[in-house]
């Protein structure tokens, strides 16, 4: 199994039930093997922060904020720009195998885990790929002029020429 782009395990067995706090940053080689990746022109910055509490045998909650800074490719215009990426997200590091059966949307995202070690920097990069805008559109972007009607359904044509004859 190949390791992932920004790996950043964690000694399992370091995290109590009054929980750690713990800090993580994808160097520059890792932004640009991330961004390819993610299908992004640039990442210029990915940053994590990570609160770890025991909450089971072998279960771990996780509370993070992230910060990134994306470079994307506006859908309207072509362009690319930088835009700043901002959020909380929580889940749950869980023993392999002993995933919940239950599939609620709602729940927390559960990332199971193999042997003594759980895998920071692969959780973010998971949720960042989560966060991004799949269509992507620069604040000032503007359609071309006439692009923000529809064209002609065919079916209107002909519906149109039925009524005509």
């Amino acid at each position: 199994m190949q390791q992932p782009e920004f790996h950043r395990p964690l000694q399992a067995d370091r995290i109590t039930v009054s929980g750690i706090a713990h800090h993580i940053e994808a160097t520059g080689s890792e932004r640009a093997a991330l961004a390819r990746r993610l299908g992004i022109p640039a990442l210029g910055m990915l940053v994590c922060d990570f609160r770890l509490t025991r909450v089971g045998q072998g279960v771990i909650a996780a509370e993070a904020g992230l910060r990134a800074r994306v470079t994307r490719v506006c859908v309207v215009s072509l362009d690319e720009f930088e835009s700043d990426v901002t959020f909380e997200f929580a889940v749950r590091f869980v023993p392999a195998a002993r995933e919940s059966e239950d599939i609620d949307p709602e729940a927390v995202d559960e990332i199971p885990y193999e042997g003594e070690k759980i895998d920071l920097g692969e959780a973010a990069v998971q949720e960042l790929a989560l966060a991004l805008d799949p269509y992507p559109r620069r604040a000032d972007a503007e359609l071309p002029a006439g692009a923000s009607e529809p064209p002609l359904s065919p079916f209107v044509v002909l519906r149109s020429r039925g009524r005509a004859n």
